[in-house]
């Protein structure tokens, strides 16, 4: 097993009373901390069914050396698991940055309710950010789609992981975060 990577964010504990956007949200930013103490990039997702979080991950794609590995499709396949159908209908995928193009196929192949990120992809994000695939009108399946919730956090973090990668890489910081960054 791999080190762990020490990670200078610290997880935020919200409380369990009013369990709405920012509740399960915040739950998904935790799951960033997961990833950048594997060493992978962070990105984390939660969904949620009837209030109730039924699939929790983050990527791991580097960890299990699979490209599809990210953060969302894991979830998708708890999620599915969990409630014993493909059909995610009344679920709502929470995750930390704008899915890319596979993953925002997965999310209306599974049928999802409804999606919520933080960080909007200008350069791969296909739910608005790149494009949208959920504006293809000839698809069977469209959802409601809430960007930007936390994208001041979600993009703290992920910037200064990659700020830290490029430090111990190159032995010097470059400023902000890249679009090539966000593409992870």
């Amino acid at each position: 097993m791999a080190q762990e990577l020490p990670c200078p964010f610290e997880k935020k504990f919200p409380s369990e009373l009013l369990r709405d956007d920012r509740y399960f949200m915040t739950l998904a930013y935790n799951e960033c901390i997961n990833a950048w103490r594997q060493d992978e990039v962070p990105v984390g997702a939660v969904i949620e069914y009837g209030g109730e979080v039924i699939a929790r991950a983050f990527n791991r794609v580097n960890g299990l050396k699979d490209p599809t590995a990210h953060a969302e499709i894991l979830a998708i396949t708890q999620a599915a698991g969990a409630v014993g159908d493909w059909r995610l209908n009344d679920c709502t995928l929470y995750v930390t940055k704008e899915p890319c193009p596979m993953c925002s196929g997965a999310t209306l192949m599974s049928r999802l309710q409804r999606v919520v990120y933080g960080i909007r992809d200008p350069k791969m994000g296909c739910l608005g950010g790149a494009n949208n695939l959920n504006d293809i009108p000839t698809i069977n399946h469209h959802f409601e789609i809430t960007p930007g919730l936390m994208e001041a956090e979600c993009l703290e973090l992920f910037q200064a992981y990659f700020k830290l990668k490029r430090l111990k890489e190159t032995g010097h910081e470059d400023v902000g975060t890249t679009a090539d960054d966000l593409s992870h």
